[in-house]
């Protein structure tokens, strides 16, 4: 292989996967592949065209990528601009690089959502194929039965189709955790509603393996490397480029 791009180590390391020695160590025990193919020590990549993954799970490797966890505030929306004059979640965090949210919550929704400009980590984790796990903690009126759970848990009939399972705990009086990992939009206000439980109230706490209580709300911090790395594994190898008339469509909102 020709003598260009940069050592396959360096790469890795700068993403977080350790030191060079032990990254190094990762690449010689062949838990480390190239465009599918495991490497060897003294491979070069280059970042703009190689795809790198460690034990499966993708590796971002393009030199700034940056990944933001904001807790979003109620009345902040979800877009990088508002005409409506309302402050949006890109205002809340740097300016540069300049980010863009995965996937949406809705104005009247709370809790985490990950901002980055790594659009191959993005794709992945909003794609519906992959299913990443988002939970949620819904204040509801009235007090749900055993029948309005079970719907929750079996799937709610909705106008654009059955859901998926869900997982549902009582947390206390009309309040809920559900798990969901479908995208559509509003669904878990929509599935409450369904079931006759309206949402009051609507938290995310949890994005795949990625979950932080102590950060408040209208405050961001950087997702740690392994988060990053737990996010790749959790939402696995990236899906087939979408076609020009589905670029850029937006994802649905809760």
């Amino acid at each position: 292989m020709p003598e260009e791009g940069e050592r396959l180590q360096k790469v890795l390391a700068r993403a977080g996967y350790g030191s060079r020695r032990g990254c190094e160590v990762l690449i010689a025990a062949g838990r480390v592949t190239v465009n599918g193919e495991r490497a060897d020590l003294g491979r070069r990549v280059s970042v703009g065209r190689d795809r790198v993954a460690v034990d499966g799970a993708p590796v971002a490797v393009l030199p700034g990528l940056v990944h933001y966890l904001l807790n979003k505030p109620a009345g902040v929306v979800t877009t990088a601009d508002d005409p409506e004059g309302r402050p949006t979640v890109v205002s809340l965090v740097p300016r540069q690089p300049r980010v863009f949210p995965v996937g949406r919550l809705d104005v009247d929704t709370e809790g985490l959502l990950i901002l980055t400009n790594d659009g191959e980590l993005a794709q992945r984790l909003t794609h519906p194929s992959f299913g990443v796990d988002k939970e949620y903690l819904a204040e509801v009126q009235g007090a749900p039965g055993p029948g309005a759970l079970r719907a929750l848990r079996q799937g709610v009939e909705l106008d654009d189709g059955l859901t998926a399972p869900a997982h549902v705990g009582v947390v206390g009086p009309g309040v809920l955790r559900l798990v969901v990992h479908e995208g559509r939009n509003r669904q878990v206000r929509r599935m409450c509603e369904a079931v006759g439980h309206p949402v009051r109230r609507l938290v995310r706490t949890r994005i795949g393996p990625v979950t932080d209580v102590g950060l408040a709300p209208g405050r961001w911090r950087p997702l740690t490397p392994a988060e990053v790395r737990a996010l790749a594994v959790a939402s696995g190898p990236a899906p087939a480029p979408a076609p020009e008339a589905e670029r850029g469509r937006p994802q649905g909102r809760h």
